[in-house]
Order: structure tokens, then sequence, then C-alpha cells
């Protein structure tokens, strides 16, 4: 378990998995983290994917919760790459009372201290929709910075838009 301020990063649980799967079925958490179309979401996929979780190799998932235990969302270690010692990361906040109060900026901080400081890892990446302005201030406010840009890469509300890619150096990494 790895705590700060506001939340703290702890394994899931299953009687989680309803809320889990409501805030996946929220369009405006949905569309931000779902490539493909932000179709609903079942309680059995989210079983499934709950029981995926502990049998993936090299993927590291922790729920976000407050500092009261309220559970309010989920991050992770996607991919690592041990041989050039990079990760790819992710990150959501699912209770929409939590949007905008530093709390998913706190999680992400302790999941890059986790990385960093657990794993021995020298670079973090993410990608971030570019509309999605509220992550992407959160990941700059990290440390984070953009390193490239897929134009027109994924298709949301009748237009196409740009996917970011960002990453993060151990050694600028600034707390």
């Amino acid at each position: 378990m790895y705590e700060g301020k506001m939340v703290r990063l702890r394994a899931h649980k299953r009687e989680e998995m309803s809320l889990a799967k409501e805030y996946m079925n929220d369009y405006e958490v949905r569309k931000n983290i779902q490539p493909g179309r932000p179709y609903p979401y079942t309680l059995k996929d989210e079983y499934k994917r709950y029981e995926g979780i502990s049998g993936m190799k090299d993927n590291y998932t922790f729920a976000i919760e407050t500092l009261e235990g309220k559970y309010i969302g989920g991050c992770g270690v996607n991919d690592v790459d041990w041989k050039n010692s990079k990760v790819v990361v992710g990150i959501h906040i699912g209770d929409r009372c939590c949007w905008g109060k530093g709390k998913g900026t706190e999680a992400m901080r302790l999941l890059i201290d986790f990385v960093f400081n657990e794993m021995n890892i020298n670079k973090i990446n993410l990608r971030v929709y570019s509309f999605n302005k509220r992550a992407i201030r959160c990941y700059e406010k990290c440390g984070f910075i953009k390193e490239g840009v897929l134009r027109e890469e994924i298709f949301r509300g009748g237009e196409y838009h740009d996917e970011i890619v960002m990453g993060i150096l151990r050694r600028k990494y600034i707390k």
C-alpha cells in the first residue's frame, strides 16, 4: 500500500467490482481511456478483468481510494520493458466527486514513486487523447513532458483527435 495526503494505492477488492463497472460505464471516464468505441461495460467484463489482474506478467495494478477508504478509481503499470528500463502507465478516477481536487495527481505521483523507487525503472511513458485537458494538466504537474503527437489517432464525438505521447525520466523527476 502506498499512501499520500489524500489517497492511497492498494490491491483491488472483489466487492468493488460493481462500483468499478459503474465508473467504467460513465461516458466521460470511458471516452478518455478506451481506444475503441466507448461501448457499455458489463459486470462480467469487470470480473474477467479482475480475475486476470493477478495472472498478468509485468503488469502492476492498483485501486485508488481516499484515506477514508472510498474506492475512486485505478492506476497501474501496463507494459514493462526491463531491457530498456521503461514502462507505460495509465490512470482513471471514476468518481466524479473527486475530479479536479488533486486526487488523480497525487495518485499519479504515488505511482511514479512506485515505478522509480520500487521497480528501479528509468523512464515512464503514457498516452493521452488531446481532448482530455484535465489529464494533460495532471501529467504536466507530475513532470511529464510531451514527446510526440500521433495525429488524428482516435475518433470521438464525430471527429478525429490527436493522441499525445508523454514521458518522464527518473533523473528529471521532481517530487
